[in-house]
């Protein structure tokens, strides 16, 4: 893996659920802002349809304060809520749309994402919110530089979109030093209790995110590491 270029100022993060951002992403979010980086949060879903002893619209309210307490604790002020049905997120244009005007009205140097591949690394299977939003927005970026796409929207075009990385893909390319940081991520993670009570499940986000960080860091030659794959 090669690190992942930190010369830029901007970075918009578009994820399908709260907590979504918090499996690793967050780690490095807390790096860049520290750094005096901007990044934004923008969720397709409030994640209403991801507690099953929790009434969606209550679910909804929990989650969607969860994840602005995730965002606070890595540095993110600003937290976007797209509203699209949990669970039931579509590829196409409609899609598309919503995120490139997200992507010309922030008008980001770097996108962050969700893994889009089939699978996560492992072998595990890959939901299909996260299958349709990453592809989504690999394809709305290229939709918010092209001035002759969703004219409608009566913006400019963005072409600044340097590239794209993407959390828990089974083919990582590329890695964020992230030594230093590991607690402000695993607060990030923390913050989501209501979601992980609901899961009726133990889950120690220290031990998660740990297990993440420190392989891919030996890999590398660094103490602490988050992998992610770039398209550019």
């Amino acid at each position: 893996m090669e690190p992942v270029p930190e010369d830029w100022t901007r970075a918009l993060a578009i994820v399908a659920h709260p907590d979504d951002l918090e499996y690793g992403g967050s780690t490095a979010v807390a790096k860049w802002t520290s750094q005096g980086k901007t990044v934004v949060e923008v969720l397709a879903t409030r994640g209403e349809a991801g507690i099953d002893g929790m009434d969606p619209e209550e679910a909804a309210r929990v989650r969607s304060v969860e994840q602005v307490e995730a965002a606070r604790a890595v540095g993110v002020e600003t937290v976007e809520f797209l509203d699209l049905p949990d669970g039931m997120l579509e590829y196409g244009l409609p899609l598309r749309r919503t995120l490139a005007e997200a992507i010309r009205r922030h008008r980001p140097e770097v996108v962050v994402s969700v893994n889009f591949r089939d699978t996560f690394p492992g072998g595990f299977f890959n939901m299909a919110d996260h299958r349709v939003l990453g592809l989504a927005v690999v394809d709305a970026i290229r939709d918010a530089a092209n001035r002759w796409v969703f004219r409608d929207l009566d913006m400019e075009p963005w072409q600044g979109v340097r590239f794209a990385l993407f959390g828990g893909s089974p083919e990582a390319t590329h890695y964020v030093d992230v030594t230093g940081h590991l607690d402000a991520g695993v607060a990030s993670l923390q913050a989501h209790k209501v979601y992980f009570a609901g899961l009726g499940s133990d889950f120690d986000p220290r031990e998660f995110l740990t297990g993440m960080v420190e392989p891919a860091g030996r890999e590398v030659g660094v103490t602490h590491a988050m992998p992610f794959e770039m398209v550019q």
